[in-house]
């Protein structure tokens, strides 16, 4: 999408943002984890990756609850809305506040927004305004032209604003030198990754399992309401990398003293045999899957697959095998 130059209003936004460049350096890093996860959902539905920051234009990334019939969750989803996206949202559960479920409906949604209107701004509007709102624009007043950047169309402020303040905080993240801040970078143990879950649990074992506190796994996973993480609800957790081992390893363990011989449901491909954590795993690809799927099932990163696997790309080939381990 355009750059920092295309409109005055959108250098103004990225001022604003900028304007105070230790504590907007800080906030970034704060939220990075999420940032970081929702770039890779992004990447998979070949999303622009202005997108990847919408959450911060919408919440700065934060787990907003849900009050009544207001938005909810980083995406600021509204009830209504999550019921078209497919998320469930009920007295246990809200689809909204889950980072995974809600990244990937978000990004399936503007993917068809796209495959639509054919325009990324045009998408935008029709996140913030509804999609009904923008076809009967866009009948009225046709599409509209390149230029100006920010479409002459008689849309609310909010929704002209709403893009405005997304194409400038990408213009921060595209020059950040231009407005005197760095970007942080996020430590490979801090990445989150999916984790399966075998069964429902108690919120404060599977936070012991994971070596954090309840407080700590409720903000990443604020999607289940009560005191029990609901696997009929998401059969996963979100992690970061170091406590999603953690977590396995725990499993595994209860598993095995429990004298279970198979370990079911959890989404990853964990051998329970004795020699599982000397032994490196492998990965048949399928037809239809993709790299970000398979680096999710096993809770590792995409660059890990790529560099464990010597792979320059994405592309993959059904029958082919790839480590999902690190070399011992």
């Amino acid at each position: 999408m355009p750059g920092c130059d295309a409109d005055p209003a959108v250098l103004d936004w990225a001022r604003r943002y900028t304007r105070h460049p230790r504590q907007f350096e800080s906030q970034l890093q704060a939220v990075l984890p999420r940032l970081v996860y929702v770039q890779q959902v992004a990447d998979h539905y070949d999303v622009a990756g202005e997108f990847v920051l919408l959450p911060w234009v919408e919440s700065y990334f934060q787990p907003v609850p849900a009050r009544k019939r207001r938005p909810a969750g980083m995406w600021q989803i509204m009830p209504v809305t999550a019921g078209a996206m497919g998320l469930r949202v009920d007295g246990h559960y809200d689809g909204r506040l889950d980072v995974p479920a809600a990244a990937n409906a978000v990004m399936k949604l503007l993917e068809q927004y796209h495959q639509q209107f054919h325009d990324w701004r045009v998408a935008a509007y029709a996140y913030n305004a509804g999609e009904f709102t923008i076809r009967k624009m866009i009948r009225t007043h046709g599409m509209p032209a390149e230029q100006p950047v920010i479409p002459h169309w008689p849309v609310r402020k909010v929704t002209r604003e709403h893009l405005v303040k997304l194409l400038g905080m990408a213009c921060v993240v595209r020059e950040p030198e231009r407005f005197h801040v760095s970007l942080p970078t996020l430590p490979d143990e801090q990445h989150l990754v999916q984790t399966g879950i075998p069964h429902s649990m108690p919120i404060a074992r599977a936070a012991s399992h994971a070596g954090m506190s309840v407080d700590a796994l409720r903000h990443l996973n604020p999607a289940f309401r009560s005191n029990t993480i609901d696997a009929k609800a998401a059969p996963y957790l979100i992690l970061p990398v170091r406590h999603a081992r953690q977590f396995r390893d725990a499993l595994l363990e209860q598993a095995s003293t429990a004298g279970d011989s198979i370990f079911a449901g959890a989404g990853t491909a964990t051998d329970p045999t004795p020699d599982a954590s000397t032994a490196r795993k492998t990965h048949t690809v399928k037809r239809g899957e993709s790299l970000w799927r398979i680096a999710r099932d096993y809770s590792v990163k995409v660059s890990q697959l790529q560099r464990w696997n010597q792979l320059s790309g994405h592309t993959l080939k059904p029958g082919q095998t790839l480590a999902v381990s690190a070399p011992n």
